[in-house]
Protein backbone atom coordinates (compact mmCIF):
# COMPACT_ATOMS: atom_id res chain seq x y z
CA UNK A 1 0.00 0.00 0.00
CA UNK A 2 1.25 3.44 -0.79
CA UNK A 3 2.14 5.78 1.77
CA UNK A 4 -0.33 9.18 1.61
CA UNK A 5 1.51 12.05 1.12
CA UNK A 6 0.88 15.63 2.11
CA UNK A 7 -0.24 18.22 -0.56
CA UNK A 8 2.73 19.23 -2.57
CA UNK A 9 1.38 22.91 -2.82
CA UNK A 10 2.92 23.19 1.02
CA UNK A 11 6.55 22.47 -0.28
CA UNK A 12 6.55 25.39 -1.75
CA UNK A 13 5.40 27.22 1.31
CA UNK A 14 7.91 28.99 3.71
CA UNK A 15 6.89 27.78 7.00
CA UNK A 16 9.64 28.64 8.92
CA UNK A 17 11.38 31.93 9.17
CA UNK A 18 15.01 32.48 9.84
CA UNK A 19 17.10 35.44 10.43
CA UNK A 20 20.07 36.30 13.18
CA UNK A 21 21.06 39.23 14.82
CA UNK A 22 23.94 40.23 16.59
CA UNK A 23 24.84 36.74 17.52
CA UNK A 24 21.65 35.42 18.01
CA UNK A 25 19.49 33.24 15.49
CA UNK A 26 15.63 33.76 15.74
CA UNK A 27 13.94 30.21 13.86
CA UNK A 28 9.67 31.30 13.81
CA UNK A 29 7.41 28.87 13.06
CA UNK A 30 5.59 30.14 10.55
CA UNK A 31 1.70 28.96 10.25
CA UNK A 32 -0.27 30.88 11.96
CA UNK A 33 -2.92 31.32 13.89
CA UNK A 34 -1.73 27.88 15.62
CA UNK A 35 1.91 27.28 14.27
CA UNK A 36 1.07 23.36 13.70
CA UNK A 37 3.39 21.50 12.22
CA UNK A 38 3.32 19.36 9.59
CA UNK A 39 6.25 16.98 7.65
CA UNK A 40 7.33 20.13 5.46
CA UNK A 41 7.21 22.21 8.38
CA UNK A 42 9.81 19.84 10.21
CA UNK A 43 12.15 19.63 7.36
CA UNK A 44 12.40 23.52 7.14
CA UNK A 45 13.02 23.65 10.81
CA UNK A 46 15.35 20.88 10.98
CA UNK A 47 17.50 22.65 7.88
CA UNK A 48 17.11 26.08 10.34
CA UNK A 49 18.62 23.70 13.29
CA UNK A 50 21.47 23.22 11.00
CA UNK A 51 21.97 26.33 9.45
CA UNK A 52 22.29 27.94 13.06
CA UNK A 53 24.52 25.12 14.00
CA UNK A 54 27.10 25.23 11.18
CA UNK A 55 27.11 29.55 11.35
CA UNK A 56 30.31 30.43 13.60
CA UNK A 57 28.83 33.57 14.51
CA UNK A 58 25.48 32.19 15.90
CA UNK A 59 26.08 31.94 19.58
CA UNK A 60 22.15 31.21 20.66
CA UNK A 61 18.93 30.00 18.92
CA UNK A 62 15.72 30.96 20.24
CA UNK A 63 12.73 29.52 18.66
CA UNK A 64 9.17 30.80 18.54
CA UNK A 65 5.76 31.26 16.83
CA UNK A 66 4.75 33.86 14.42
CA UNK A 67 1.56 35.78 16.05
CA UNK A 68 0.60 36.57 19.23
CA UNK A 69 -1.87 33.63 19.70
CA UNK A 70 0.22 30.52 19.60
CA UNK A 71 3.88 29.57 20.37
CA UNK A 72 2.72 25.93 18.89
CA UNK A 73 -0.96 23.80 19.32
CA UNK A 74 1.49 20.75 18.02
CA UNK A 75 1.19 18.56 15.24
CA UNK A 76 -0.91 19.58 12.50
CA UNK A 77 -4.41 17.24 13.18
CA UNK A 78 -6.18 17.56 9.81
CA UNK A 79 -2.48 16.51 7.95
CA UNK A 80 -2.73 13.09 10.53
CA UNK A 81 -5.96 12.61 9.65
CA UNK A 82 -5.22 12.05 5.77
CA UNK A 83 -2.26 9.76 6.31
CA UNK A 84 -1.93 6.49 6.51
CA UNK A 85 0.39 4.48 9.54
CA UNK A 86 3.20 4.16 8.12
CA UNK A 87 3.42 7.71 7.01
CA UNK A 88 2.60 8.75 10.68
CA UNK A 89 5.16 6.91 12.64
CA UNK A 90 8.14 8.22 9.69
CA UNK A 91 6.18 11.81 10.71
CA UNK A 92 7.20 11.05 14.37
CA UNK A 93 10.52 9.76 13.97
CA UNK A 94 11.98 12.56 11.75
CA UNK A 95 10.30 14.44 14.48
CA UNK A 96 12.34 12.69 16.86
CA UNK A 97 15.62 12.97 14.92
CA UNK A 98 15.10 16.95 14.76
CA UNK A 99 14.26 17.37 18.06
CA UNK A 100 17.53 15.78 19.10
CA UNK A 101 19.63 17.56 17.03
CA UNK A 102 18.47 20.93 18.71
CA UNK A 103 19.51 19.61 21.69
CA UNK A 104 22.49 18.19 20.75
CA UNK A 105 23.75 21.34 19.00
CA UNK A 106 26.17 22.23 21.26
CA UNK A 107 24.46 26.39 21.32
CA UNK A 108 21.85 27.39 23.84
CA UNK A 109 18.46 27.27 22.90
CA UNK A 110 15.98 29.63 24.22
CA UNK A 111 11.69 28.53 23.42
CA UNK A 112 9.82 32.19 23.58
CA UNK A 113 6.87 30.86 23.91
CA UNK A 114 5.00 33.77 22.78
CA UNK A 115 1.45 32.25 22.93
CA UNK A 116 -0.96 29.07 23.86
CA UNK A 117 2.10 26.08 24.27
CA UNK A 118 -0.01 22.89 23.91
CA UNK A 119 0.73 18.62 22.77
CA UNK A 120 3.55 18.54 20.16
CA UNK A 121 4.02 22.93 20.44
CA UNK A 122 4.93 21.58 24.12
CA UNK A 123 7.46 19.08 22.92
CA UNK A 124 9.25 21.52 20.63
CA UNK A 125 9.82 23.71 23.73
CA UNK A 126 10.85 21.18 26.12
CA UNK A 127 13.88 20.09 23.55
CA UNK A 128 14.97 23.77 24.33
CA UNK A 129 17.32 24.39 27.05
CA UNK A 130 15.44 27.33 28.31
CA UNK A 131 11.68 28.00 28.22
CA UNK A 132 10.47 31.68 28.98
CA UNK A 133 6.49 32.53 28.44
CA UNK A 134 4.71 35.67 27.49
CA UNK A 135 2.57 36.85 30.55
CA UNK A 136 -1.06 35.80 30.47
CA UNK A 137 -0.49 34.40 26.40
CA UNK A 138 -1.84 31.25 26.80
CA UNK A 139 -2.52 28.03 28.40
CA UNK A 140 0.65 25.15 28.34
CA UNK A 141 0.18 21.07 28.58
CA UNK A 142 0.14 17.99 27.06
CA UNK A 143 -3.69 17.32 25.69
CA UNK A 144 -3.07 14.39 23.63
CA UNK A 145 -4.79 11.52 25.82
CA UNK A 146 -7.92 13.39 24.89
CA UNK A 147 -7.06 12.40 21.05
CA UNK A 148 -6.89 8.92 22.24
CA UNK A 149 -2.95 8.84 21.41
CA UNK A 150 -0.13 9.84 23.38
CA UNK A 151 2.65 12.70 23.38
CA UNK A 152 4.63 10.99 20.41
CA UNK A 153 7.39 14.21 19.85
CA UNK A 154 9.58 13.39 23.07
CA UNK A 155 6.73 14.33 25.30
CA UNK A 156 6.83 11.26 27.60
CA UNK A 157 10.01 11.69 28.10
CA UNK A 158 11.20 14.87 28.24
CA UNK A 159 8.39 16.10 30.42
CA UNK A 160 9.02 13.26 33.16
CA UNK A 161 12.81 14.42 32.67
CA UNK A 162 11.93 18.25 33.83
CA UNK A 163 9.09 17.26 36.40
CA UNK A 164 9.60 13.67 37.56
CA UNK A 165 7.84 10.34 36.49
CA UNK A 166 4.28 10.38 38.58
CA UNK A 167 3.96 14.72 38.02
CA UNK A 168 4.50 13.95 34.54
CA UNK A 169 1.75 10.66 33.93
CA UNK A 170 -0.19 13.15 36.20
CA UNK A 171 -0.02 15.49 33.81
CA UNK A 172 -0.68 13.55 30.50
CA UNK A 173 -3.32 11.18 31.81
CA UNK A 174 -5.49 14.27 32.71
CA UNK A 175 -4.68 16.15 29.42
CA UNK A 176 -5.15 19.38 31.17
CA UNK A 177 -4.00 22.81 30.22
CA UNK A 178 -2.66 25.01 33.02
CA UNK A 179 -0.95 28.48 33.40
CA UNK A 180 2.60 29.53 32.84
CA UNK A 181 2.49 30.56 36.37
CA UNK A 182 1.72 26.54 37.42
CA UNK A 183 4.17 25.78 34.60
CA UNK A 184 6.82 27.85 36.28
CA UNK A 185 5.89 26.24 39.22
CA UNK A 186 6.07 22.59 37.68
CA UNK A 187 9.61 23.89 36.75
CA UNK A 188 8.95 23.68 32.85
CA UNK A 189 8.83 27.53 32.60
CA UNK A 190 12.43 28.86 33.48
CA UNK A 191 10.77 32.80 33.45
CA UNK A 192 8.02 34.21 32.61
CA UNK A 193 8.67 38.32 31.01
CA UNK A 194 5.72 41.33 30.32
CA UNK A 195 4.13 40.85 27.58
CA UNK A 196 4.37 44.38 26.74
CA UNK A 197 8.20 44.06 25.00
CA UNK A 198 8.52 40.33 24.62
CA UNK A 199 10.59 39.98 22.41
CA UNK A 200 13.11 42.18 22.42
CA UNK A 201 13.30 41.51 26.01
CA UNK A 202 13.75 37.68 24.71
CA UNK A 203 16.72 38.85 22.55
CA UNK A 204 18.18 41.21 25.13
CA UNK A 205 18.30 38.26 27.98
CA UNK A 206 19.65 36.19 24.59
CA UNK A 207 22.33 38.11 24.10
CA UNK A 208 24.01 38.10 27.77
CA UNK A 209 25.10 34.38 26.42
CA UNK A 210 27.00 36.12 23.46
CA UNK A 211 30.19 37.45 23.21
CA UNK A 212 32.27 39.81 24.92
CA UNK A 213 29.50 39.33 27.50
CA UNK A 214 29.98 35.85 28.00
CA UNK A 215 32.24 32.78 27.02
CA UNK A 216 30.03 30.98 24.41
CA UNK A 217 31.83 28.17 23.86
CA UNK A 218 31.54 27.33 27.46
CA UNK A 219 27.73 28.11 27.69
CA UNK A 220 27.74 25.54 24.63
CA UNK A 221 29.55 22.47 26.58
CA UNK A 222 28.10 23.34 29.29
CA UNK A 223 24.60 22.35 27.95
CA UNK A 224 26.30 19.65 25.91
CA UNK A 225 27.21 17.67 29.34
CA UNK A 226 24.43 18.34 31.12
CA UNK A 227 22.46 17.00 27.92
CA UNK A 228 24.39 14.25 27.47
CA UNK A 229 25.50 13.21 30.91
CA UNK A 230 21.73 13.23 32.04
CA UNK A 231 21.43 9.88 30.37
CA UNK A 232 24.40 8.01 31.01
CA UNK A 233 26.00 6.46 33.81
CA UNK A 234 27.58 8.76 36.21
CA UNK A 235 31.01 7.76 35.37
CA UNK A 236 30.65 8.12 31.80
CA UNK A 237 29.20 11.32 32.42
CA UNK A 238 32.10 12.63 34.49
CA UNK A 239 34.36 11.72 31.18
CA UNK A 240 32.05 13.72 28.62
CA UNK A 241 32.45 16.84 31.64
CA UNK A 242 36.06 16.20 31.34
CA UNK A 243 36.32 15.85 27.52
CA UNK A 244 34.25 19.25 27.50
CA UNK A 245 36.76 20.89 29.70
CA UNK A 246 39.22 19.92 27.79
CA UNK A 247 38.57 21.62 24.75
CA UNK A 248 37.44 24.73 26.97
CA UNK A 249 41.18 24.84 28.24
CA UNK A 250 42.42 25.04 25.04
CA UNK A 251 40.00 28.05 24.28
CA UNK A 252 41.22 31.86 24.07
CA UNK A 253 37.76 32.73 26.08
CA UNK A 254 39.50 30.38 29.22
CA UNK A 255 42.85 31.76 28.82
CA UNK A 256 41.29 35.48 28.63
CA UNK A 257 38.46 34.56 32.03
CA UNK A 258 41.25 33.49 34.18
CA UNK A 259 43.75 36.54 33.21
CA UNK A 260 40.80 38.40 33.85
CA UNK A 261 40.41 37.52 37.22
CA UNK A 262 43.82 37.60 38.14
CA UNK A 263 44.31 40.95 37.30
CA UNK A 264 40.85 41.65 38.56
CA UNK A 265 39.05 43.66 35.16
CA UNK A 266 36.18 41.90 33.46
CA UNK A 267 36.37 39.57 30.70
CA UNK A 268 36.15 40.32 26.82
CA UNK A 269 35.57 36.95 25.27
CA UNK A 270 35.40 36.54 21.66
CA UNK A 271 33.70 32.83 21.67
CA UNK A 272 37.33 31.34 20.03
Amino acid sequence: MATTMQPTAETTKQLINYRTNAGVAVIEMNDPPANTYTYEMNRQLDDAILQARMDNDVYVIVLTGVGDKFFSAGANIKMLASVDPTFKYYFCLHANETLLRLEHTPKLVIAAINGHCVGGGLEIAMAADLRIARKDAGKIGLPEVNLGVLPGTGGTQRLSRLVGKSKAIELMITGNTFSFEEAQEFGIINDIFERDGFMDNIMEYARQFTPPNKAAKAVGRIKRAVQTGWEIPMESALAVERENQQILFQSDDAKEGLAAYVEKRPAVFTAK
